[in-house]
């Protein structure tokens, strides 16, 4: 009974880093067309090294995640459920989620902070992805668990 209810919880992290990658997207979603139309000192904020460098850290958090996911999904569809994986592949999304809702509340600047844009809900909602289903500790403890275990 035990075994059978532990590897629900695998494939319910797996299915839940799914929600960590659409906030990523929701968040270049409101990063891009603001850093084109906002301008500082005659020209879009967007041509400005720091912020291609936020928006290029996002970018690649997203991808990076999206294919972690992509990847342990289709090794649960082929019948190999690795505890490991299904731990890590939350851990790691929901991480970054919360990384790229803070850089894109940088990026807004004054303006990530207020309700009028929805970059304070995405780091609320990242945030949670950080506790449920077993807290970000508990995590990593199963993968080093199942790494210690490993030959």
């Amino acid at each position: 009974g035990v075994y059978v209810m532990m590897s629900g919880l695998d494939l319910e992290r797996l299915v839940l880093a799914a929600g960590p990658l659409g906030i990523m997207q929701a968040c270049l979603d409101v990063v891009l067309p603001y850093v084109r139309q906002r301008e500082q000192f005659g020209r879009p904020i967007g041509e400005f090294q720091f912020i291609q460098g936020k928006m290029a850290d996002m970018y690649t958090s997203l991808q990076s995640s999206r294919s972690y996911v992509y990847s342990v999904a289709r090794d649960c569809d082929n019948g190999k459920i690795d505890p490991k994986d299904c731990a890590g592949v939350i851990l790691c999304a929901a991480e970054r989620a919360t990384q790229v809702a803070l850089q894109a509340i940088q990026c807004l600047g004054g303006n990530g902070y207020v309700n009028e844009y929805p970059t304070g809900r995405l780091l609320r909602d990242a945030k949670l992805y950080e506790i449920g289903a077993g807290a970000s500790e508990i995590r990593r403890m199963i993968i080093g668990r199942e790494l210690f275990k490993e030959q």
